[in-house]
């Protein structure tokens, strides 16, 4: 008897497990792909952004290496910077055959500098690496050869000149900042949990990203009561046989439906989430908007993401309780101490 073809459903079901247990096997050293990407980019949104692609092309790099990998650590650092590499390169050529702007005597030249960024004009991105591999985390020579598919001679170039760049200050990337208005009917919207009015701030082309984890399209996917991104946000967390936040990181929690409020973070809007403890409020999770007008296009929650989570609360200076990296049940993770 003939078996039946393989379905995309039951293709997409096999790389959902293998991608979790990939993200089991790796997750002790999500902590340091973080710290080492935080130092490549500019702010925790684009280092958040660079170790979700570094892990996926990791993860779809494995099914096709037939040799065994005997350093993960130094294997997924690779795959960062060659991908942080590939973009700055890539943004180097797109200045390049960009036009320059005429710029008014007395003019502020800011636009033109900030497109360019400081980095690209005075720092090579091998040079950057070396240097952070080196001196952040300690890899020898050879690792930093290794991780920069390069020779030993070339990283100790790369580490004498880019050491004598690296005393400038880096400005902040451009953003694309939300209109304060379209956060603030978002905020009122959830905190009056009005599912219909909330949905109805999304562009019927939005995306909706559990960074990570989900992503949604149009404004229907995220009200949807058994999946949907805003209905979870708008429960409380849980953990049972599927899955959620395992208890050792809900110590205090008190099991309510967690606040918005927008706050300025830098020169950008945010909307911080406070759920109740018993030792007072606590932001357990942070999002980001891009907006067209007054609709929303895109919606970021980092709500499985607790290096991007403990950084703009740090800077903001708020209390915070992180959420570990997956949903899924697996091992338990070592469990964060309330700051």
């Amino acid at each position: 008897m003939n078996k039946p073809p393989p379905t995309i459903d039951a293709l997409r079901d096999d790389v959902k497990t293998s991608w979790q247990r990939f993200l089991d096997l790796v997750e002790t050293l999500r902590p340091e792909l973080y710290r080492y990407c935080r130092h490549l980019t500019r702010n925790a949104w684009d280092a958040e952004d660079l170790v979700q692609e570094a892990l996926m092309r990791a993860f779809v790099t494995l099914g096709t290496v037939f040799s065994d990998v005997p350093r993960p650590r130094a294997w997924l650092f690779r795959t960062a910077s060659n991908l942080w590499i590939d973009r700055v390169r890539r943004s180097r050529l797109e200045l390049t055959a960009a036009a320059h702007p005429v710029v008014e005597p007395g003019q502020e030249p800011r636009a033109s500098r900030e497109s360019a960024g400081t980095l690209l004009v005075r720092l090579p991105p091998q040079e950057r690496a070396a240097v952070v591999l080196k001196d952040v985390f300690d890899f020898s020579l050879e690792e930093i050869a290794d991780t920069l598919s390069t020779t030993v001679g070339a990283v100790k170039a790369a580490l004498h000149r880019g050491r004598g760049r690296l005393a400038a200050p880096l400005d902040e990337a451009p953003t694309r900042e939300p209109t304060p208005g379209a956060l603030d009917a978002f905020c009122d919207a959830f905190n009056a949990r009005d599912m219909e009015r909330l949905t109805a701030l999304l562009l019927d082309s939005a995306t909706v990203e559990i960074v990570g984890v989900v992503t949604e399209y149009g404004p229907e996917a995220p009200k949807d009561p058994r999946t949907g991104s805003f209905a979870g946000t708008m429960s409380p967390i849980t953990y049972d046989e599927r899955g959620g936040v395992p208890a050792e990181l809900l110590a205090g929690y008190l099991g309510t439906i967690p606040r918005c409020e927008v706050r300025r973070h830098r020169d950008a809007w945010v909307l911080l989430f406070w759920y109740e403890h018993s030792q007072g409020p606590r932001v357990r999770t942070v999002m980001t908007m891009e907006t067209d007008g007054d609709r929303i296009a895109r919606v970021r929650n980092y709500f499985f993401t607790p290096d991007v989570i403990a950084e703009i609360c740090a800077e903001l200076d708020v209390p915070f309780q992180v959420n570990g990296y997956r949903y899924w049940p697996g091992a338990a993770p070592t469990p964060a101490p309330l700051p």
